[in-house]
């Protein structure tokens, strides 16, 4: 897969690392502004980091470690995932652009103090440029490893400075954007009474389940792991639980949450889909690009679709306080944010007469150009 036409070796990386540079403007809807292959030989290390946006400032985005088929499967997606950061920062209101890294191998079985710690070499090399957190396959524990080479990387353990496991401000922003959502739809913030599907349970789903009940909703789940339904069960009786998504999306629910990996909704999904609501935690949910074709699907069937990357923003803002010194009481109400950010983008939707994904965009890209301007962060 060839992506960049100009590659160079950079003096602002490690040796072992590969990096390109984008030459000319920044342009928010397509191009990245460096991509970093990262070797290390000693430990297996395999990692791609990709910056797309320093416009609003360091890029920030979690550490994927994920056994990818193929290198260019996980450039594929490592090109995909900071995009996404760089919309999800700016319709948070951080002061971070969008980046991502991907590990490439199996973390049960490749992990080690001596791989992670080289990836925070890598990461410390460009200079401020990225600053890392957790993500799929990657856990606190492994942050406060990185961090003993690197400064730049929140979502550490609380006796290391950091915030902990940002699922908990991940779940509490979902449900913030599901009340909006709510309000839009049915004229109240209130989740009593209200359906709720949530596929996948894991760190994130499973909060998010305790939220949904403690407001009154009825909840039914679904999960490709028997223990994590295990789990679940065991935390809320109450629950019902379906065989597979696609009995959960052809359920009479009001609200379907997508809370497990990526292309939740594909075309099938959505000819399917009962809810009058899509609002959940998984990055990429669309299976297209997110704008056009299943976006346009949805509002034409009459569905809200709350934007993955501004409904699963409430974790980011999260680990970004760790920068103040982390205060939960501050990061929570920055979170409650999300709630009046997904409220704008429905209403400017509804008012255009486009895609909520589209609305997103634009209250994205304008923040990016009314307050960004191109940084350097080179040693």
């Amino acid at each position: 897969m060839s992506l960049l036409t100009h590659p160079e070796t950079s003096p602002s990386t490690s040796p072992g690392s590969t990096s390109f540079r984008v030459p000319g403007p920044f342009d928010p809807s397509h191009g990245h502004e460096q991509v970093v292959y990262c070797y290390d030989a000693a430990s297996g290390l395999n990692a791609i980091i990709a910056i797309h946006s320093t416009a609003l400032g360091p890029a920030l985005g979690g550490t994927r470690f994920y056994p990818y088929p193929t290198e260019d499967d996980a450039l594929a997606d490592v090109l995909r995932l900071s995009r996404g950061m760089t919309y999800k920062n700016a319709l948070a209101g951080l002061d971070h652009g969008g980046g991502k890294a991907v590990l490439i191998g199996d973390p049960a079985r490749d992990k080690s103090e001596a791989l992670l710690r080289a990836y925070g070499r890598f990461v410390e090399s460009l200079g401020g440029r990225y600053v890392t957190a957790c993500d799929v396959g990657t856990y606190v524990a492994d942050m406060d490893v990185i961090h003993r080479e690197t400064s730049h990387v929140v979502g550490r353990s609380d006796v290391h400075g950091g915030s902990g496991d940002s699922s908990v401000l991940t779940a509490f922003g979902v449900l913030t954007a599901m009340r909006a959502c709510a309000a839009h739809v049915w004229g109240s913030d209130t989740l009593r009474g209200r359906t709720v599907g949530v596929a996948g349970v894991g760190k994130v789903g499973r909060l998010l389940v305790g939220h949904l009940l403690e407001a009154g909703a009825d909840v039914v789940v679904t999960d490709v792991s028997p223990t994590a339904i295990d789990r679940v069960r065991a935390q809320h009786p109450e629950v019902r639980v379906v065989d597979g998504a696609d009995a959960l999306v052809r359920s009479a629910i009001d609200i379907y949450a997508p809370c497990a990996l990526g292309g939740a909704l594909d075309r099938s999904t959505v000819e399917a889909m009962r809810a009058t609501v899509v609002c959940g935690s998984a990055n990429n949910q669309l299976a297209d690009d997110g704008e056009g074709g299943l976006a346009e699907r949805l509002l034409e069937r009459g569905i809200t679709y709350a934007p993955d990357y501004l409904v699963n923003a409430g974790g980011v803002i999260q680990v970004s306080d760790e920068e103040e010194g982390f205060v939960l009481e501050r990061a929570r109400h920055r979170a409650e944010g999300l709630f009046d950010t997904t409220l704008a983008v429905l209403r400017r939707a509804a008012e255009q007469g486009i895609s909520p994904a589209r609305a997103a965009s634009h209250l994205a890209e304008e923040r990016i150009t009314a307050v960004g301007s191109p940084r350097l962060y080179l040693r």
